[in-house]
C-alpha cells in the first residue's frame, strides 16, 4: 500500500474490517495477558475458564468497535481524535463485561463466565496502550519510508500561541502527513509558559523572532494561532515578520472550523485583508430581522459584489419574497446556482436593466415591493470619465427611474447604495452618486406618499470587482510589476460583508431624508499596501517583484473625503454609524436641473458635463479632459454675478 502511494499510482488504504478484527485480536491477546500479570506471571489459574472467556471478550470488544467506530479511522493519519475514539470503545466494553457478569451472576446464561474486577481493569489497560501504540507505530513508520524516499521536504515551523488553538494547531499539522512538518517550537508571551515544553516542543518568548535564529533554524514558516487577536496588534507583529525570509500564516476563528475540528487545510498565508488598521463592524441591538419580517423586497445591481451580499444577509431573514434585479446575466445565474445550493429557494432572479422604466414598473406591478435596496450602478472611475453618457443613464437616469417608481407604487422604504467618490466630487462616476443622492433628498423633501429615502455612503470595498487588492494579486501571479498611480494615494476601505451589514441597517434604523456614513478608521497608504501583498506573498520587494508609479488617472484624487464641505455627522445608537448633516440645498430647483439632465443626456449624449457641474458646484475635475470646463463654468458664474449686481434692485424682483 506505501509503495503504491509512494510510486504515485493509486492511493490504497488498509480495509476497515481488517482493521476491525486486528483490533479484536488485540483486546483478545491482551485479556490473556492481564491473567498472567495478575497472577504473577504464572499458570495459577483456571485455564479452561480463560478459554471459555475469551469468545465472549472478544464478542463485546466486536460490539463496542462497531458502536463506536473507532475502526473507521485511516491508521496512517491517526491523531487524538482517533485515540479518543479508542479509549471510549474500551470504556464501553469494560461496562459491558461488567453488566453481561452482573447478568450471568443473576440468569446463569454461561458457566464459567466469572472474571474478577482486576482482570478487567488490567485488560483495559493493556487494551487501550496496545491499541494506540500500534497505530502510532505503523503511523511513524509510513511516514519514515515517505521521508526516505523523498516524497516530502521537510520545513521547520514556529507557532506564535502556546494556547490551546496552539496545540490544536500542533496537532492538525503534525498529523498530517503529506507536509512532514516539524514544530521547532512556540512563541508566547506568558512568563509562566516561556522554556517549558508542550508536545516535547519549547516554548520562545516573542523576543527570539531575530533573523539570526530564523536563519540558525532554517525557519521557513510562522503560524499565528491567537484567537479574538485584533487587526492592530496583527498587524503590528506581521509587519515585524515580512522582511524575514518566511511565510506567515494563520489560523480562522473556532467557529470556522470543520465540524469543530482544526484541518492543516485551514491554515492559510495571512491575507493583506487581516492587517487593515480598523476593527471590523459589529451591529449590535440591529433591527433588520424586524424591519425585513414579512415584506417583499427588492434589490437592484444584485448580482454586483455588494448587491450580491445584501441578498446572500437578507436570505438568512423571513422576508415574504426576495426580487434580485440584475442586467449582468452570467453574474446572476451564479448567484442563483449559490443560493440554490445553500438551501435558499424563497427569491426570484430577474434579468433586467433598472433604465427600462417600462419593465421596472411591470416588475413593481407583479411583485409589489415594500422595500427597495438600489445597489446597480457603473462604479468604475476611469472608465465612466470616458463615458459619461452611460454614467448619467445608469447612476441617475436609472436610480430616477426606480426612485420614482418607489414614490408611485408607496413602498415603505428605499436606501440608495452611494459612494465616498460622491464627496467633493473630481470624476464624472462621483458626480454622478452625488446627483443620485441629491435626487432621493429632492423626493424626500417634496411631498410624497410616505415612502422614506435613505442613503449609505462608505469607501471602498475589499474583494470588490475591480478593486484594487485582486489587481494587485494578479499582478503578483503574473510576476509584477504592480501599479500604483502616485506614491501618496490613500484610499478607505471595509469588507464587502461590512458595506451590505451598513445598507441593511439603514434601511431599518433610517426615518427617511438621511445620509448614513460608516466611520471607516484611518485610511490606507495604497503603495504601503503594495509592499506588504509582495512580502506576504514571499517575495521580495524590489527584488522580486517592483512597483511602478504610473500616474494619477483621469478623475482620481490623492484622498478620499467621507464629508463634503459644509457637512458634519450626528451619532446613531451605533458608534461607527454616523448620520451626515447636510447644508441645505434648493431641492426644487435641483429636481428640475437633474430632470433636464437626463432629458438632455438621452438626445445630446456626451454634452451633459456642463449641467453636472451646474448641479454640484464642487464638481472640480482632476487630471481630466473636464478641466477646462470648470474654467467656462466659473466665467459663467462670474459675468452673472456682475450682471445681477449692475441692475437697479426693483428688477431683481
Amino acid at each position: 500500500m506505501i509503495q503504491n502511494y509512494l510510486t504515485g499510482k493509486v492511493e490504497r488504504y488498509a480495509s476497515k474490517w481488517l482493521v476491525l478484527a486486528v483490533d479484536v485480536s488485540i483486546v483478545a491477546i491482551s485479556f490473556v495477558l492481564s491473567y498472567f500479570i495478575r497472577f504473577n506471571l504464572t499458570f495459577d489459574f483456571d485455564v479452561e475458564k480463560l478459554f471459555v472467556q475469551i469468545p465472549w471478550i472478544s464478542l463485546i470488544a466486536l460490539c463496542s468497535f462497531l458502536i463506536v467506530g473507532s475502526y473507521k479511522g485511516i491508521v496512517r493519519h491517526t491523531g487524538v481524535r482517533d485515540v479518543y475514539n479508542i479509549f471510549n470503545a474500551i470504556c464501553l466494553a469494560s461496562i459491558l463485561t461488567i453488566f453481561l457478569i452482573i447478568a450471568n451472576k443473576k440468569f446463569q446464561l454461561a458457566e464459567n463466565f466469572t472474571i474478577p474486577l482486576s482482570i478487567i481493569i488490567i485488560n483495559s489497560l493493556i487494551s487501550f496502550m496496545a491499541l494506540v501504540t500500534l497505530r502510532y507505530v505503523f503511523k511513524t513508520l509510513f511516514l519514515s519510508m515517505l521521508n526516505e524516499n523523498g516524497v516530502n521536504s521537510s520545513k521547520n515551523v514556529l507557532i506564535y500561541g502556546a494556547g490551546e488553538s496552539g496545540i490544536l494547531t500542533y496537532g492538525a499539522i503534525t498529523n498530517h502527513s503529506k507536509s512532514n512538518v516539524k514544530v521547532i517550537g512556540y512563541i508566547d508571551n506568558d512568563k509562566k509558559k516561556i522554556g517549558k515544553l508542550i508536545n516535547g516542543v519549547i516554548v520562545y518568548s516573542p523576543e527570539i523572532l531575530t533573523e539570526e535564529f530564523i536563519v540558525k533554524k532554517g525557519i521557513s514558516e510562522i503560524i499565528f494561532c491567537i484567537q479574538n487577536i485584533t487587526h492592530q496588534r496583527l498587524k503590528k507583529l506581521v509587519e515585524g515578520l515580512v522582511d524575514y525570509p518566511l511565510v506567515v500564516k494563520i489560523v480562522p476563528p473556532v467557529e470556522d472550523w470543520i465540524n469543530g475540528e482544526l484541518k492543516a487545510s485551514q491554515i492559510k498565508n495571512v491575507q493583506i485583508e487581516d492587517l487593515l488598521n480598523r476593527a471590523p463592524i459589529n451591529i449590535a441591538n440591529s433591527n433588520i430581522s424586524e424591519e425585513l419580517n414579512g415584506k417583499s423586497i427588492f434589490v437592484t445591481g444584485g448580482a454586483g459584489s455588494i448587491g450580491s451580499e445584501i441578498v446572500r444577509q437578507i436570505c438568512n431573514y423571513k422576508y415574504k419574497s426576495l426580487i434580485i434585479i440584475d442586467q449582468a446575466e452570467s453574474a446572476l445565474y451564479d448567484l442563483q446556482q449559490e443560493l440554490k445550493q445553500k438551501g435558499f429557494q424563497n427569491f426570484v432572479p430577474v434579468v433586467g436593466d433598472v433604465r427600462d422604466k417600462k419593465r421596472m414598473n411591470m416588475l413593481f406591478d407583479e411583485h409589489k415591493p415594500q422595500m427597495v435596496f438600489h445597489a446597480a450602478a457603473y462604479k468604475h472611475v476611469p472608465l465612466m470619465e470616458g463615458n459619461s453618457y452611460e454614467a448619467v443613464k445608469i447612476n441617475i437616469a436609472g436610480t430616477k427611474n426606480i426612485v420614482d417608481l418607489a414614490s408611485a407604487h408607496n413602498i415603505d422604504k428605499f436606501v440608495l447604495v452611494s459612494t465616498d467618490k460622491a464627496v467633493n466630487p473630481t470624476n464624472i462616476m462621483g458626480a454622478s452618486k452625488r446627483i443620485a443622492e441629491i435626487y432621493v433628498s429632492c423626493m424626500q423633501r417634496q411631498e410624497n406618499n410616505g415612502t422614506k429615502y435613505i442613503t449609505t455612503r462608505f469607501g471602498n470595498v475589499l474583494g470588490s470587482n475591480g478593486s484594487v487588492i485582486p489587481l494587485f494579486r494578479r499582478q503578483i501571479e503574473q510576476g509584477g510589476p504592480l501599479t500604483v498611480t502616485h506614491k501618496d494615494i490613500t484610499r478607505y476601505f471595509m469588507t464587502i460583508p461590512e458595506a451590505s451589514q451598513l445598507v441593511l441597517e439603514a434601511g431599518a434604523m433610517g426615518q427617511g431624508g438621511e445620509i448614513f456614513i460608516f466611520d471607516m478608521g484611518e485610511s490606507v497608504k495604497i503603495f504601503d499596501l503594495a509592499k506588504n501583498m509582495i512580502k506576504l506573498s514571499g517575495l521580495r520587494y524590489p527584488e522580486d517583484i517592483d512597483i511602478s508609479i504610473t500616474g494619477l488617472r483621469p478623475g482620481e484624487k490623492l484622498y478620499e473625503e467621507l464629508l463634503a464641505n459644509g457637512e458634519n455627522t450626528l451619532p446613531t445608537y451605533h458608534k461607527k454609524i454616523k448620520i451626515g448633516k447636510t447644508r441645505e440645498l434648493e431641492y426644487g430647483k435641483l429636481k428640475s436641473l437633474i430632470d433636464e439632465l437626463c432629458i438632455a443626456n438621452m438626445f445630446f449624449g456626451n454634452n451633459t458635463v456642463q449641467l453636472m457641474k451646474h448641479i454640484v458646484p464642487e464638481f472640480i475635475s482632476n487630471n481630466s479632459e473636464f478641466c477646462k470646463l470648470d474654467k467656462k463654468e466659473n466665467t459663467t458664474f462670474e459675468t452673472e454675478g456682475k450682471i445681477k449686481a449692475e441692475q437697479p434692485h426693483s428688477a431683481l424682483n
